[in-house]
């Protein structure tokens, strides 16, 4: 479990198809990383399969390359990085699971007095779950809807404090991004999905 407060901006050191899936080497100066612990990259919850002196590394399995970008990582690429919780951590975020539920497409970017907009088309499924003033992860950053300016489409307001200390400072429109609809949201539809099929039965 995560809450979406990015703690490290690590660098793809080496990517490789292995065993069916992929094999990411990052960068990361964290000393005390452990074998088989969950860590977030772009919002992925992934484990370390390897660790080393200033790096780790993680195994992409074929469903997960499925449903993210992880194919087309090359080495150079910046990534977010988000360590599990811990008992007692403050959540400072929303409640994130590192299960992206797809990927979106940022089709606009512009700058709003002091903060810079993002227009994301989403995918239906974090369409259905996403409100204004709602919250969402994008790229394993966890953010607040500003507004639902079209169908599919959400709006995000960054601050510079995010700009300079995730990697969506760099995004540009037509740019892919990991997407994770609200956890509260996505359980409230299935029970009033599966609410609304029984009492048509």
């Amino acid at each position: 479990m995560f809450t979406g407060i990015i703690v490290a901006v690590g660098e793809v050191r080496r990517a490789a198809v292995a065993h069916g899936g992929l094999e990411l080497e990052i960068g990361a100066t964290w000393p005390d990383l452990q074998l088989g612990e969950s860590i977030a990259i772009d919002g992925a919850c992934l484990t370390v399969t390897a660790v080393g002196t200033g790096w780790f590394g993680v195994h992409v399995v074929a469903t997960t390359l499925g449903r993210t970008t992880f194919a087309r990582y090359r080495a150079g690429r910046r990534v977010n990085l988000e360590r599990a919780l811990s008992v007692g951590d403050r959540l400072g975020g929303h409640l994130v699971q590192g299960h992206v539920d797809g990927i979106g497409t940022i089709v606009a970017v512009r700058a709003a007095g002091d903060a810079t907009l993002l227009d994301v088309a989403v995918p239906t499924a974090v369409a259905e779950v996403s409100i204004p003033l709602g919250s969402i992860t994008v790229d394993g950053v966890s953010l607040t809807i500003n507004a639902i300016p079209a169908s599919g489409v959400i709006q995000l307001a960054l601050i510079p404090f995010t700009l300079v200390h995730t990697t969506l400072g760099e995004r540009r429109a037509g740019d892919a991004v990991h997407v994770e609809g609200d956890t509260v949201g996505k359980y409230v539809r299935q029970f009033t999905v599966a609410h609304r099929a029984a009492s048509e039965g």
